[in-house]
């Protein structure tokens, strides 16, 4: 896609909204400095949103340094350039801004949300933060206290320790496996250097995408653009992650004497642009991705009320996909409503959906995108950029529709075949299931 010169702020697209009459204009900008950003200005209400992102997350952290990343998010707002942690947070309330930074497994994901007549302390606040974190010891010392309660509190939690056996147990020793949010010995070795070098080497303009939303127009944005990013390198600096497939066929059993059991599948996935994604994609609906007319609801809770909620997933991380289906049960019926997801998971495999199904499952798909992930300016500014992550185009909203519309019957059985008849890889938090299921 052709992108404008420096300074060109005219838009590419005017993309429809579902919200009467309104028309949602996306406009690709890049600033003087070459920074890019995706802007859809809405005058409405006086308010400006502006999410981003950076390459990296905690993949990025080094070995017996896990929960680097996450810490340096937590510190994202405790102090930056002249201001102390103190100071800053005074500084901001006035501003009346909202600011957070969280990690992600393959991206450092930032936001801010600001009243526009406050928009230059609310853009500057957030410039000191991006450009020039203090990392002071003490705010390390307080948030990595913080931390460290949550992993101790976790390290009696089932549900915690169910998920790291978990995922060593299908990405072995990939950094998907590890813990995000470190151990109690690798957050100890955490230093004020070790972040600075962290956040050096993520912080690069190679790796951003930006999008704003709200009352702001076009020639300040790009001004804001290289006031917030700059200066920053133009590289990020990563270590290279690997692919890696799930270890599938294999059922791990985490057993605690609970009157709930908590159930998970993982399935081979398919990636973002592979040729039977948007098939994969209804596909799922039908099995267990529609909240309430999935196959797995209606044979799981509501012929026999097994459950309160069963659904089904694509989990579409950079280096690794899977189709993973989650509920939960009486322990005493555990093992009767494991086999019942797998035989549902099993017709579908073998037979797929039906030609009512299949349009039923398009039509959700279509009609509750807008609602689901344009519903306000933060919204439409996350959509914006997960959009630039998967590369999909800033038209994607006029051309999605038909490429869900397009798919057959069969190309749809062909995805339930591939991604559900291998043998799934179970987890079991509960009691044990005495081999049954």
């Amino acid at each position: 896609m052709p992108r404008h010169a420096a300074g060109d702020p005219s838009p590419h697209h005017s993309l429809p909204l579902l919200a009467g009459d309104q028309r949602l204009d996306i406009q690709e900008l890049k600033s003087e400095n070459g920074v890019n950003a995706w802007l859809v200005e809405d005058h409405a209400v006086p308010i400006i949103a502006i999410q981003f992102v950076f390459d990296g997350g905690t993949t990025q952290d080094p070995a017996a340094k896990e929960g680097l990343a996450n810490l340096m998010t937590a510190l994202f707002d405790e102090g930056a350039g002249d201001l102390d942690s103190d100071a800053f947070q005074v500084k901001l309330d006035d501003a009346g801004a909202e600011m957070s930074l969280h990690a992600q497994r393959n991206g450092i994901y930032g936001s801010m949300r600001m009243l526009s007549e406050q928009q230059n302390a609310a853009f500057d606040l957030l410039r000191l933060a991006v450009n020039r974190p203090r990392f002071d010891q003490a705010p390390i010392d307080r948030t990595r206290a913080q931390m460290l309660s949550g992993i101790i509190a976790n390290e009696r939690d089932p549900e915690a320790i169910a998920e790291r056996k978990w995922l060593r147990a299908i990405y072995g020793t990939h950094p998907y496996s590890r813990p995000e949010e470190g151990t109690q010995e690798s957050l100890a070795a955490i230093t004020s250097a070790d972040l600075s070098a962290f956040h050096k080497a993520t912080f690069g303009r190679d790796g951003l995408r930006v999008s704003v939303v709200g009352d702001i127009d076009a020639k300040t944005v790009s001004k804001k653009l290289d006031q917030l990013f700059g200066d920053l390198p133009q590289k990020q600096t990563l270590a290279p992650v690997a692919d890696v497939d799930p270890k599938l066929g294999q059922q791990v059993e985490v057993d605690y004497d609970l009157p709930q059991t908590s159930l998970q599948l993982a399935f081979p996935g398919v990636k973002r642009h592979a040729p039977d994604f948007y098939a994969a994609m209804v596909m799922n609906e039908i099995l267990g991705g529609a909240p309430s007319t999935s196959r797995l609801w209606e044979e799981v809770r509501e012929k026999r009320g097994l459950t309160y909620g069963v659904r089904s997933t694509l989990v579409d991380y950079e280096h690794s996909n899977a189709l993973v289906v989650t509920t939960a049960t009486r322990s005493d019926r555990a093992a009767e409503t494991l086999s019942l997801v797998r035989k549902v998971v099993k017709q579908m495999a073998q037979d797929g959906p039906t030609e009512a199904e299949l349009e039923a499952g398009k039509k959700y798909l279509i009609g509750a995108y807008a609602i689901r992930k344009l519903g306000s300016s933060s919204s439409i500014a996350a959509t914006l950029v997960k959009w630039q992550l998967d590369k999909v185009g800033i038209d994607y909203i006029q051309r999605r529709a038909a490429l869900i519309d397009q798919v057959t019957l069969d190309q749809v059985k062909a995805a339930a075949k591939k991604l559900l008849s291998p043998e799934p890889a179970i987890m079991v938090v509960g009691r044990p299931l005495g081999g049954e299921g």
